[in-house]
């Protein structure tokens, strides 16, 4: 905790300069006023000490992160990060490609979790025991779905897990909740893009999008909504499209912070 320099001298100084001069008992001898003078200067260092160590005392909360990262080779994406910190603030990174034909561009995403999905994140990791111990089935007739790895940090701990299978049921339905939330990122990434170099491909995108939400397979779709309202508010958008992007801002419904 950073205190200026100058507000403990001007804190000390001030109650230290109430006392000086401060008249003794009537009648007292002059060793009797100094030994008063003494007892009244002790009281602001006593209370400027006491402040001091009850500013080391206050408690700092400690952060915690939650890290989920794939790497599979021929999907798409290929390789994705997902951290989510028990503030709310996350990040997303990917190599997914904008077309077919384009090489995989790195994309970042800043964003904030709303605090039912991060509230979901951190009691599945709690109940994966932080992934800690054996979280990988270790099966050798499984097909791969990719190189997956959950790390859980805060102040006292760091754990990690890798795994392509997990019977553990907390791990699958975190496991799930990330790549769900992969998607939805990937569609707001797509939709920016098109948005600005190719609205004729809008309209496929958005209905993808939306069968993918029926399906139950899109997460933390506010993250997305302020694409959504820009190709919704676009009069150079033809309607059905901007109906579709209406839909799903409809559907996000209102981020609980």
């Amino acid at each position: 905790m950073n205190i200026p320099a100058v507000f403990w001298h001007n804190l000390f100084g001030m109650d230290l300069g109430k006392n000086v001069g401060a008249s003794a008992p009537a009648g007292a001898t002059p060793s009797v006023a100094l030994q008063h003078e003494r007892g009244r200067s002790r009281r602001p260092r006593t209370l400027y000490f006491l402040f001091l160590a009850s500013c080391f005392c206050l408690p700092v909360r400690a952060q915690e992160v939650v890290t989920f990262s794939l790497d599979f080779p021929g999907s798409e994406p290929s390789h994705y990060a997902i951290s989510v910190s028990s503030d709310g603030h996350s990040t997303y990174d990917s190599d997914g490609k904008l077309s077919p034909d384009a090489d995989g561009d790195p994309f970042h995403l800043d964003f904030s979790m709303s605090t039912e999905t991060k509230g979901r994140v951190f009691d599945l990791a709690k109940s994966a025991h932080y992934f800690d111990g054996q979280v990988d089935s270790k099966r050798k007739n499984l097909a791969s779905t990719g190189v997956k790895i959950l790390t859980y940090k805060d102040s006292t701990r760091s754990t990690s897990a890798t795994y392509n299978y997990s019977p553990v049921v907390a791990v699958q339905q975190i496991t799930q909740l990330f790549q769900n939330l992969s998607m939805t990122l990937e569609y707001g990434r797509r939709l920016e893009y098109f948005h600005h170099y190719q609205k004729l491909a809008l309209d496929d995108e958005l209905k993808r999008m939306e069968d993918g939400a029926q399906r139950g397979d899109m997460e933390e779709i506010t993250a997305v909504v302020p694409i959504l309202q820009r190709i919704a508010s676009d009069p150079s958008v033809i309607n059905p499209v901007r109906a579709r992007a209406q839909r799903m801002i409809a559907r996000a419904g209102t981020p609980k912070r």
